[in-house]
C-alpha cells in the first residue's frame, strides 16, 4: 500500500494537494471506494466538499471513479461534514467528505463512512478501499464530467438539528457571536440559526466573524482548538456583550464555546452539559442507566457527571469511526472527545458541531443566569489541553514515561492502555496520557490535576523529559 502510504491515516485520507493528494490518485480511490461499497450492496455514493480551492477537482475525480465502478453519485455539493453524514444517514448511503478539517489550506482530505453514516477505519474498510485503489493507479483520468445527481438537503437537515437540539424551543433571546473562520461554519450557521434553508429565523442577535467560505483562510487558520484562533472571538464577545461565542473548525464538525467573560470553556464541560441534557430526555421516556460514550482524554469530570446524571459512562480511544462503532455498539445516546466531536444516537451516531451547539444556546437560553454559571459544575479540575511534541520517536518516549511511572516516580498510580498510555493516580484525581497522533506526526500530552499550580508543574516536567528525548 506504498502509493497511499503518505495519506492513509487510522481513519481518514489526508495529505498535501498535488504533492500528495493528486486528482489521479483520487479517480484511483473513487474506483477502489465503488468497488467496496458495491460489493456490499450499495447501489450509489453521495458526495460533498467544503470550501477549499481543491475541492472541486479532487471530489470531480473520485466521482468519476466511484461511476467507473458502477455506482451512481448523488451529490451534496458544498457542505459541513455532518451534512455529509445526514445525507449519508437518511438515504443509508455511503458517503465521502472532501475536507481537511482544520489543517492549512494546502492540505486536503476525504472522510469516508459506509450507509447510515457508519465510521470507516484502516481496520473496517479503509484498507480494503487502498488496496483495490493500487490495482488502478496509472489509469488515465477520463476528460468528461461525472454524472452526478443533485441532492438538497439543507432545509431537512436544519430542521432536523432544531429539533433534536432544542425540542422545547429557545427560551430567552440570547446575543451570539459566530466566528467561521471562513470555514462552512458561516454557511452552516445562516441555515440552522438563521433563515437561509427555508426555516424562520431563530430569535437571536447574531453577530458574525469571516462567515464567507474562502479556502485560503484569509484571517486565521480554521482551527478553533487553537488559542490563538480564538482571539477575535473572545474580543468580539466582550465588545458586543454577547452571551456567547460559537467557533467552528473549517469543516464545521466541531465546535469550540466561548463564555460571556470570553473565556473559553472547555470541550469537557460541554460534554457534560450535553450528555447531561441527553441522559434527562432519553431517561424521561423510559430508558435507564443509558450509555454515553468519551474518551480516555476527556475530564474526570465527565464520567462524574453522567453518573450524576443516571447514566453510564463507556470510556473509548481516540477518533470519530470509533467513538461512531462504540456508539453502536453499546447503544449509547451520546458521545464526546476532548476535541470538541460531540456524537448523537439520533443523528445516526455521528458528529456534529452545530447539533451541539444547539443544545448549548437552549440550555442556555433555558436559564436566567450566564454561561460561566451553567457550565461550572461540569468544569471541576484543571486540565492542560492538548501539548503537542515533534520527538525522533515516539514509541521510546511513550515507554520510557511509562516505565518512570510503573516506577512511581510520578506518585502512586495505575497505567491503562486503552489509547497510547494513561497514568492515573491512586486517588483518582490526578492523570496524564502520552500518545501518538492519528493524524499528524506529533506526541499528544494531556494533563489533568485539582488546581493549575499542580498542572502546570506536572505538565512542565513531563514536556521536559518528553522534549530531552
Amino acid at each position: 500500500m506504498s502509493a497511499f502510504g503518505r495519506v492513509l491515516g487510522a481513519y481518514d485520507v489526508r495529505g498535501l494537494v498535488d504533492g500528495e493528494l493528486t486528482a489521479d490518485l483520487c479517480y484511483a480511490l473513487g474506483i477502489g471506494a465503488g468497488e467496496h461499497f458495491s460489493s456490499q450492496g450499495a447501489q450509489a455514493l453521495v458526495i460533498g466538499r467544503d470550501m477549499r480551492e481543491s475541492g472541486p477537482a479532487l471530489s470531480r475525480a473520485f466521482a468519476l471513479g466511484v461511476q467507473e465502478a458502477g455506482l451512481r453519485v448523488l451529490d451534496v455539493g458544498r457542505c459541513a461534514t455532518d451534512q455529509l453524514y445526514f445525507a449519508s444517514g437518511v438515504h443509508h448511503l455511503p458517503g465521502a467528505m472532501f475536507t481537511a478539517s482544520h489543517n492549512p489550506a494546502s492540505y486536503n482530505g476525504i472522510k469516508l463512512c459506509g450507509p447510515g453514516a457508519a465510521g470507516i477505519s484502516r481496520d473496517t474498510g479503509l484498507s480494503a478501499i487502498a488496496q483495490a485503489a493500487e490495482a488502478h493507479l496509472g489509469e488515465p483520468l477520463p476528460r468528461e464530467e461525472p454524472a452526478a445527481e443533485p441532492l438538497q438537503i439543507a432545509g431537512r437537515y436544519a430542521e432536523t438539528v432544531r429539533r433534536l437540539g432544542a425540542p422545547g424551543g429557545l427560551g430567552r433571546r440570547l446575543k451570539v457571536v459566530i466566528d467561521a473562520g471562513n470555514g462552512m461554519g458561516g454557511m452552516l450557521s445562516g441555515q440552522v440559526l438563521g433563515g437561509d434553508a427555508g426555516l424562520e429565523p431563530l430569535d437571536l442577535d447574531l453577530i458574525g466573524l469571516y462567515l464567507e467560505p474562502d479556502g485560503t483562510f484569509p484571517n486565521h487558520e480554521a482551527n478553533p482548538l487553537d488559542p490563538v484562533n480564538l482571539e477575535d472571538l473572545r474580543a468580539a464577545v466582550i465588545e458586543h456583550g454577547a452571551d456567547i461565542g460559537l467557533a467552528f473548525d473549517g469543516d464545521a464538525d466541531r465546535c469550540v464555546v466561548v463564555d460571556e467573560r470570553g473565556e473559553p470553556v472547555t470541550p469537557s464541560a460541554i460534554v457534560g452539559l450535553v450528555a447531561s441534557r441527553e441522559i434527562a430526555r432519553v431517561r424521561a421516556a423510559g430508558e435507564n442507566s443509558p450509555a454515553v460514550i468519551h474518551n480516555a482524554i476527556t475530564s474526570l469530570a465527565v464520567p462524574e457527571a453522567i453518573r450524576e446524571a443516571g447514566g453510564r459512562p463507556v470510556v473509548s480511544r481516540v477518533g470519530h469511526s470509533l467513538i461512531k462503532a462504540a456508539m453502536r455498539e453499546h447503544g449509547a445516546v451520546f458521545g464526546g472527545e476532548h476535541s470538541a466531536h460531540y456524537y448523537f444516537r439520533d443523528f445516526f451516531c455521528a458528529d456534529s458541531g452545530m447539533l451541539a451547539a444547539m443544545h448549548v444556546l437552549a440550555a442556555l437560553s433555558g436559564q436566567d443566569g450566564p454561561l460561566s454559571e451553567l457550565v461550572a459544575p461540569f468544569d471541576r479540575y484543571a486540565a492542560s489541553g492538548e501539548l503537542n511534541s515533534v520527538v525522533a520517536d515516539q514509541a521510546v518516549v511513550i515507554a520510557k514515561l511509562r516505565a518512570m511511572a510503573e516506577a512511581g516516580e510520578f506518585g502512586p498510580a495505575r497505567i491503562e492502555e486503552l489509547d497510547g498510555v494513561s497514568v492515573i493516580g491512586a486517588d483518582g484525581r490526578w492523570w496524564f496520557n502520552v500518545r501518538a497522533s492519528n493524524t499528524e506526526p506529533l506526541l499528544r500530552l494531556n494533563v489533568e490535576t485539582p488546581s493549575r499550580e499542580r498542572t502546570t508543574a506536572l505538565g512542565e516536567r513531563l514536556l521536559g523529559l518528553i522534549r530531552e528525548s
